[in-house]
This record gives C-alpha cells, sequence and structure tokens, in this order.
C-alpha cells in the first residue's frame, strides 16, 4: 500500500487511498474524498451507500429520477499496480472511463518507447513508485470521463467507494 500513496502523493491526489478495490473482475486502487455536505445530509435522512447495482437500474424510469442520492464522494483517480508497461492498458481498460488512471510500476521499471508513446496517447498515467525509495511522475494521466459521459457503472462505483470510505474508520478522519 506504500507504493500506492507514494504514488497518488507523487500525482498530486488529495484524496483517501482505498486499496483492493474489485468490481466487475477489474482490481485496483481508488483515490476519492468524501463530500461532508452530502455525507451529512445522507447520513442524517438515513441514505446509507446503495450497494446492489441493479438498484441503478432504475435510473432508466424517469419516475424514479427524484429517488437518487447524491454522490457522497468524488473520485479523483485510480491507481492499477502492473508488473511492466505492456500490461498497463489492458489493466486500465475501461477504467478510464471513469477518472484519471495511472498504472503504477516498480521504481526500478526501465522504458520502452512503444507502450509509452500508446499509453500518453489514450492517457494513462505512469509512475514509478516504489515501497520506500524514490517516486517518479513519468507520464501524467488525463481526465478522459468528458469523452464518455457518465454511466450507470460510475454512479454504483461511487457508492461502492462511499461504503468503503465509511467501514474504513482512518478513512473518514479529514476526508
Amino acid at each position: 500500500m506504500q507504493q500506492l500513496e507514494h504514488a497518488a502523493r507523487a500525482l498530486g491526489w488529495d484524496g483517501r487511498l482505498i486499496p483492493d478495490v474489485e468490481v466487475l473482475g477489474a482490481r485496483f486502487a481508488a483515490v476519492a474524498r468524501i463530500r461532508q455536505d452530502v455525507h451529512q445530509w445522507r447520513s442524517h435522512h438515513g441514505w446509507a451507500p446503495e450497494l446492489n447495482p441493479s438498484w441503478f437500474r432504475s435510473w432508466s424510469e424517469p419516475a424514479l429520477h427524484d429517488h437518487l442520492p447524491v454522490a457522497a464522494v468524488d473520485l479523483l483517480g485510480i491507481l492499477v499496480p502492473v508488473p511492466h508497461a505492456r500490461f498497463a492498458l489492458q489493466a486500465c481498460g475501461t477504467l478510464l472511463t471513469l477518472a484519471p488512471c495511472v498504472v503504477v510500476l516498480p521504481s526500478n521499471s526501465r522504458y520502452q518507447p512503444w507502450p509509452m508513446l500508446e499509453l500518453d496517447y489514450y492517457g494513462v498515467g505512469v509512475v514509478n513508485a516504489g515501497f520506500e525509495g524514490p517516486t517518479e511522475l513519468v507520464i501524467a494521466p488525463e481526465d478522459r470521463t468528458a469523452e464518455f459521459g457518465s454511466s450507470m457503472f460510475g454512479r454504483w462505483l461511487l457508492e461502492v467507494l462511499y461504503s468503503r470510505i465509511l467501514e474504513l474508520p482512518q478513512l473518514t478522519e479529514n476526508a
């Protein structure tokens, strides 16, 4: 987890690191920030995180639009540890439609031009980070979410992250 913390710090992502997120076969860490005003409102009105993905299908029903919870977290970015840059694009996959996506390579990684050019083209960020050593931002990620628009999956993921922040008390401190 220290490697991911170093990477988030190198990116300037000022939020809480939520490790070991696994949804739809993808495994990653997320950096999210709780929206205190929304969290307080939801807590006061008994609106806990909604973790049932089928519940979000109701969003397509116009009569139910006034029954949707406001997202209580902002997703700043996604971190995906990979052993080599050639696995980066596959590891990020559809995750880059949800937030800026960064692959975290071991600090001793060597670069080859092709994977790096391809990652830069798709907006995937690259950080070299060790567990204790220096961290290097190699390619800054791009936020491509506007190109893809919002999705029910993305909104559900925010609920999952909200739930994870609430489960881990140390994450809610100064969140």
